[in-house]
């Protein structure tokens, strides 16, 4: 699995690391916290590779991509991913981004509308009521051990600077600590297609899933027996559930040929 393209684009005073596999259609992938692009999309691009343009990006902080010394926020990763796609000359794209990264996505839907054909947005929330029960009392403990350990050696293998993995879980926990409720108008000012997809033993209740469904007009509902992203891409201790995930894609590929 060779990327066709791959590399560093300056954007918004940092150097971020893109792959471009397939042609086609573009599709944006945009990788959750704490991850990067094949961590997430390996299964998707597998996949999808043979049928569509897939750009992956590594977010700032992480993968490849260079390190910025202020707070990470949700509109700065939008901005940026946006920046990044003028660098590459791509005028209108899809978006899948799981996690965090859907969070990316709907505020680039929100922040860029021109750039967007239509979104993916797979276990990401807007209000912190959605997380599951504790969560966020979770995240105040959160200690760099406490990182998930393949996290840890993923970075590493891309990046090996200590120090950088730690400012990767600094940023990113601050991120989500001092997260602040989004108003419903980031996600009802949305007017492209949009299919939400989460788990029902997800880190976001699926009563959450469905409250962000209702908020962007037309929008498609998919709620999968699976735990966070289990449905996409492998589990942390490396299992595959090939049938759902296959599933998934299938219906994400549907869903992206339709004409709305």
């Amino acid at each position: 699995m060779n990327p066709i393209e791959k590399g560093y684009k300056h954007v918004n005073g940092i150097q971020l690391y893109y792959e471009i596999y397939g042609s086609g259609k573009p599709l944006v992938l945009i990788h959750g916290g704490g991850s990067s692009i094949l961590y997430d999309f390996k299964e998707v691009i597998e996949r999808l590779q043979g049928k569509f343009q897939l750009i992956g990006v590594d977010l700032q902080n992480h993968g490849r991509s260079e390190h910025r010394d202020i707070p990470e926020t949700f509109e700065q990763d939008a901005d940026d991913v946006a920046a990044l796609l003028a660098e590459l000359n791509i005028h209108k794209a899809a978006f899948w981004g799981f996690s965090n990264g859907g969070n990316t996505v709907m505020q680039t839907a929100h922040r860029h509308p021109g750039i967007v054909e239509k979104i993916v947005v797979a276990s990401a929330f807007f209000k912190r009521n959605g997380m599951m029960d504790g969560f966020f009392e979770m995240m105040q403990e959160a200690t760099f051990e406490s990182m998930p350990e393949p996290f840890k050696i993923n970075f590493l293998n891309l990046n090996p600077d200590f120090s950088k993995l730690e400012n990767l879980f600094d940023k990113d926990s601050k991120r989500m600590q001092t997260f602040e409720d989004w108003g419903d108008e980031v996600l009802s000012s949305i007017e492209v297609p949009a299919l939400f997809i989460s788990g029902d033993k997800d880190v976001m209740k699926p009563e959450h899933t469905v409250e962000m469904w209702r908020l962007v007009k037309g929008s498609e509902l998919m709620i999968v027996p699976a735990s966070h992203g289990t449905y996409m891409m492998a589990d942390f201790d490396g299992s595959l559930n090939e049938d759902l995930i296959n599933f998934t894609i299938k219906k994400v590929e549907t869903f992206l040929n339709q004409h709305h």
